[in-house]
């Protein structure tokens, strides 16, 4: 393991004012997102689009690194030129999806643990050959009635620990993403509640596994509350939460924080990370990681069309700006329509 390269990796993409793009959605997620443009999910309509993200004009001066998804990351651009191949000559860091997602856990109804932890050392090797520089793996922690337990919290930190210790051993920088997810009725106090929870156990694990933290990034959920929530909060309260959480919760080895959305709106998630910025020094860098909430206006602009592609990058390249402000705390909501 060359902890200086992960150290140096880990901190290029936490860069200030610089996070990473989330374009890793699995064949039935982007289906699903290409269904609202009435757009066929097809490998090339795919590869079109992602194009269309990563290739946007001045959007590399936010975006540090992209997440892709297994078929992207062998993908190349109408150019001939690989994906990853083309992310490095523009300043942006090859990544690489390796979770096989969340399944039922057995014996623990409305619970789930991430698979892919077999052949992964594998994987990684030939990732790694494809130009990967770092990874991410997902687990996911619903709240509801009775749950979550302690057993599933444990087993999917246990999966998150032994994934991290095998991208570093490959080279790879691993992105730890523990969601709590916002699906629930719950408030505020509770996702603040299981989220400390959570973390505890996560960095836990990663300790007891060895995994090098000052080579890692951590990918968390907000403190928000649960969708179905009747309770309003305003979105101080949410930056207040979340960083009262970390600071908890997340050594300060770890170079940075880079949050999911996780089903906010664009405009909301830009907003919560630039309050915690403003708020004041951190022992961490807070940045951003996030899928729906820099590609929507993206997809929407773009359309399927050759007609719609020069909107679409801009529509990426206005979202990633704000988030870029956000990131050192001086994005403000009325900046959104002077942006665009």
């Amino acid at each position: 393991m060359n902890t200086a390269e992960l150290s140096a990796t880990a901190h290029a993409l936490v860069a200030k004012s610089r996070g990473i793009l989330a374009a890793d959605e699995s064949t039935s997620t982007i289906k699903r997102r290409f269904d609202t443009i009435k757009l066929e999910s097809t490998e090339e309509n795919r590869r079109a689009y992602r194009e269309m993200l990563f290739t946007a004009p001045g959007a590399s001066e936010y975006i540090s690194g992209v997440i892709m998804y297994d078929e992207t990351i062998r993908q190349k651009t109408k150019d001939g030129v690989p994906f990853p191949v083309y992310l490095a000559q523009h300043g942006m860091l090859p990544g690489i999806k390796v979770d096989l997602g969340a399944k039922p856990l057995a014996g623990f109804p409305g619970e789930t643990i991430t698979e892919g932890l077999d052949g992964l050392r594998e994987r990684f090797a030939e990732y790694y050959k494809l130009g990967a520089k770092f990874a991410k793996w997902r687990a996911v922690i619903d709240i509801g009635s009775g749950i979550p337990t302690l057993y599933a919290i444990d087993a999917n930190a246990e999966a998150l620990a032994r994934y991290a210790t095998l991208c570093q051993e490959a080279g790879i920088v691993p992105i730890v993403e523990p969601e709590v997810l916002m699906d629930g009725g719950h408030p505020l106090d509770r996702c603040e509640e299981v989220t400390n929870l959570v973390l505890d156990r996560v960095f836990e694990h990663l300790f007891a596994a060895r995994v090098f933290l000052e080579g890692m990034v951590l990918k968390p959920n907000m403190v928000v509350p649960g969708k179905k929530s009747t309770q309003k909060v305003s979105p101080e309260q949410v930056a207040e939460a979340t960083v009262r959480t970390l600071k908890r919760q997340v050594p300060s080895a770890v170079p940075g924080i880079a949050f999911l959305s996780g089903g906010q709106s664009p405009t909301e998630a830009t907003l919560h990370l630039s309050l915690m910025n403003a708020a004041g020094p951190l022992p961490w860098t807070l940045t951003f990681s996030y899928g729906r909430a820099l590609q929507e206006n993206a997809l929407n602009a773009w359309g399927g069309k050759s007609t719609g592609y020069s909107s679409g990058q801009q529509a990426l390249f206005v979202r990633a700006k704000l988030n870029g402000l956000a990131a050192v705390g001086t994005y403000r909501g009325s900046m959104e329509s002077s942006a665009a």
